[in-house]
């Protein structure tokens, strides 16, 4: 009798845990169920966009500390960014 019981529970929480399964599977194959996996997408596309830019600026930082000769500070690359736009960029006159 007790065995009985014990595979009346198990098969009913087989079931229920199949019965989940099934309706996750079917939302993820539904219309809005695709748009939602879309904009995770997005989402995560982004998110990554923004971790490379962050580390890039951590590289940019790191080199121009190398390239000053000393501690890279905000002032100093504000400083090295002002000389370099100045040598770059064209005056007035110039084309």
């Amino acid at each position: 009798m007790n065995s009985r019981i014990v595979w009346f529970i198990a098969g009913s929480a087989a079931g229920v845990y199949a019965t989940a399964k099934a309706r996750r599977a079917a939302y993820r194959l539904s219309t809005p169920g695709l748009v939602d996996q879309a904009a995770a997408l997005g989402l995560g596309l982004r998110a990554f966009g923004g971790e490379l830019r962050d580390g890039m600026e951590v590289r940019e930082r790191a080199i121009a500390h190398q390239l000053a000769g000393g501690p890279a500070d905000d002032i100093d690359l504000l400083r090295l960014e002002a000389e370099h736009t100045h040598e770059t960029r064209p005056t007035e006159g110039q084309t």
